[in-house]
Order: C-alpha cells, then structure tokens, then sequence
C-alpha cells in the first residue's frame, strides 16, 4: 500500500467504513458525510451508499463554516489519537519508570511523578464551560479516576478563573475524601493559567503539589518560580508522555462540551413540539444524524421512525420549517 496517494488512501478507508458492517451499518449511514478532501470514485461510493441505504447519502468536502470547522476538529482529534498510539507503543512497560525518573530530571521534581493530574477547559464561545480532570499513574492511563465538570461561575470564556475554580473543586473532593495528591498536576494552557492555578494550592492546603502549564504552540512546559520555560526535543519521551496526559485531557473536555452542546441544540429545536419528548427526539436523531437532517426528510421518512405517525411526522415537518436549518 506503499504507493497510493492521500485521496486514494481516503478513498479506501471510507469504502471500508461505510460499506462494511452489514444490515446494522446500512441502518446507521448518515445522510451527509464530510471529507477533508475528494477521492477517485467518490461519486460512485456515494451512489452504492444511496443505494444501501435505500435515501440520498451524499459525501461533500466543505471548504468554509462550520462543516468544514467539524472535518478540522476530527482531524485534530485524530492526530491525538495517533499521537498517544505511537506513544504507547513506543513506551513499553519496561520504560515507564525510565520515562517518569526522566521526566522528574527535566521538571527538577524532588519525587517521582507516579501519579499526574491534568485538566483542560473546553467551551463555546464563552458557553457550556466545562472543565476535565485526567489521571495517569506509572505513565498509564486510569480512567476510573477521570472527572468532568461544569464550571459553575460566571466566566464566560476566561479559562483563568475556570481553570482555578476546576482545580480547586478536584483538590477539595480529594482532601475532602482522603485520597492521594498527585506528585504532578499539569494545566493546558501556559503562564496565564500556571498563574491562576497557583495560589488555588495555598488556598486547599495543597502546597506539596507540583504544578506545570503545557503550552500547545511550542509544546513548552512552564513552571513556578521560572522566567523561561523549560524546552524538550519533540521526540523526548518525558514531553511525549506530558502529551499523552494533556491530549487525553483535551479529548475528555471537548466530548463532554460537545455534548452538552448537543443536548442543548435538541432542546432548542426539538424540546418545543407537542408530542415529541427525550425518547422520540432520540430516535430522530438517530435516524437522521442531526437536526438538520430531520428537515431535510420527508414525512413518510420520520413516520418509519419507531413511535412516529405520520401526523406526528408533519407536525415534526411543520415546526421545523419556522426556523432555519442550523447545521446541528
């Protein structure tokens, strides 16, 4: 497979995608799949999936606006992903205590760090202001210790003050509960949030705990009582494994702001017609993908939905068709 270009190796993968899986895959197709780019026989696949699917199943490459912002969004997610793949590969088990020594040498931390704490903020435009808590311990993932939050002050899109009100909140529940501190607590984020952090520690009684900023732009780690940051070489395996923390972070608080953005948008769009409550929303949306695709069926498409008549089906259509499609 050494050969084929970028739009081939697109081009297989969404063939593999959409066209395996059988029955159940078939019913799950939605009506609009976004590409980062075009592909030979894009129209052909996109034919046989209208076919299976039995409905108009297009593939379009957005170029602008909010689809195309989603196509960057999942490649960003899946550059992460691939990033803490070859990460954990590359760090074996017995190199896990070599990386965390190694890291406790670049930080000057007077312990090793076997248990780290990260957080990140995720927000929309100053709304669903949600924070995320990530644990690792001896380098590995323990996703039972995972926490999500929504930031309950008034901030808006000031990640300073919501990145202090979600570590003093975590920091709390653990004294508060008699749990362990971690050796190494990590912020998204670079000075502004270090700084904002800090006195948070003072404030709970947490004083022991290290805390460092890892800035996304040039991946420099800030730390207390330093003007310069500390600079490591991509590949060093103690930046790496601050990267795997602060990615599974970041992935954490953006699905949960997703999230909340959706049931929001539900809500808003579907919460207002009579007859139509969590259950039967749920099923439109399973149906059709998004909001967006509710409109554009007709109303024999939703009165095949479970629970859906066809009055309902076009009181569904005649309420939708006030507003304007929003793109959910």
């Amino acid at each position: 497979m050494g050969d084929e270009s970028d739009e081939e190796l697109l081009g297989a993968f969404a063939s593999q995608v959409y066209l395996a899986g059988g029955t159940e895959a078939v019913r799950e197709l939605p009506n609009e799949v976004l590409l980062p780019s075009g592909f030979p026989d894009r129209g052909v696949l996109a034919e046989l999936l209208t076919g299976e699917a039995g409905r108009k199943v297009s593939l379009q490459v957005p170029l602008r606006g909010q689809k195309r912002r989603l196509v960057e969004l999942a490649a960003a997610n899946a550059r992460h992903l691939l990033e803490d793949r070859i990460t954990a590969q590359e760090e074996s088990a017995d190199r896990a205590d070599a990386v965390l020594y190694e890291l406790q040498d670049r930080l000057g931390l007077k312990v090793v760090p076997r248990l780290m704490a990260c957080f990140d903020i995720s927000h929309t435009q100053g709304t669903e202001v949600v924070a995320s808590a990530v644990v690792f311990q001896n380098g590995e993932k323990k996703r039972g210790l995972y926490r999500r939050m929504r930031i309950r002050g008034e901030w808006g899109n000031d990640d300073f003050r919501s990145m202090a009100e979600a570590v003093e909140r975590w920091l709390r529940r653990r004294l508060d509960q008699g749990e362990p501190l971690p050796e190494l607590l990590v912020v998204d984020g670079g000075k502004g949030q270090l700084s904002a952090v800090l006195p948070v520690l003072a404030k709970v009684g947490a004083e022991e705990v290290t805390v460092v900023a890892l800035a996304k732009k040039e991946e420099e780690v800030f730390v207390a009582g330093s003007r310069e940051p500390i600079r490591m070489g991509r590949r060093d395996p103690a930046l790496r494994l601050l990267q795997r923390i602060r990615n599974e972070a970041h992935r954490f608080a953006v699905e949960y702001n997703r999230k909340l953005r959706s049931r929001r948008t539900i809500r808003s769009a579907l919460g207002d017609i009579p007859g139509i409550g969590a259950s039967r929303q749920r099923a439109l949306l399973t149906r059709f993908g998004s909001v967006r695709g509710v409109q554009q069926a007709d109303a024999d498409e939703i009165s095949r939905v479970p629970g859906f008549s066809q009055v309902l089906a076009e009181r569904v259509l005649a309420h939708l068709g006030e507003a304007e499609p929003d793109g959910a």
